[in-house]
């Protein structure tokens, strides 16, 4: 009975572990998938922030200020599957999390109930005694 309550404690300590990597894990995905959409963000200001300034200006400052456009319209373009791919992985994480947080209370109920069982057992064992069964040795049946 106590092997079975201390696998039981073991099993609940498991399940807490796993959550808190899971809920780790889901954060850390959930932050990968922020940063990405910050980045994009900066990248569509930078980008309408640009403009030619009013007054004369050459060929070659208008060729770099639309290169420089477009390379920033690229980036931007470019991180839409990261975005995407993040934003998949964080909820897949978070469904993740929530599995392992079930998983974790099951147990905890479990090991609840164990100890419960445990201490019944114990108790109903403390009642009857510590008396030794002893045979004796005269051959009286007792």
């Amino acid at each position: 009975m106590k092997l079975k309550a201390a696998k039981r404690a073991r099993i609940a300590r498991v399940r807490r572990i796993q959550h808190t990597l899971a809920a780790a894990d889901a954060t850390r995905a959930e932050t990968h998938a922020n940063m990405l959409e910050t980045s994009a963000e900066r990248l569509l200001q930078l980008r309408q922030s640009m403009s030619v300034g009013s007054g004369k200006s050459d060929g070659a400052s208008l060729a770099s200020l639309s290169e420089l456009a477009m390379r920033l319209d690229n980036a931007r373009i470019g991180l839409t599957d990261a975005i995407a791919s993040a934003r998949a992985n964080a909820t897949h994480h978070a469904d993740m999390r929530l599995e392992a947080r079930r998983r974790q209370e099951s147990a905890d109920k479990l090991g609840t109930r164990s100890a419960q069982a445990l201490a019944d057992f114990l108790e109903r064992n403390a009642i009857v005694g510590h008396r030794r069964k002893t045979r004796s040795t005269l051959g009286d049946k007792r």
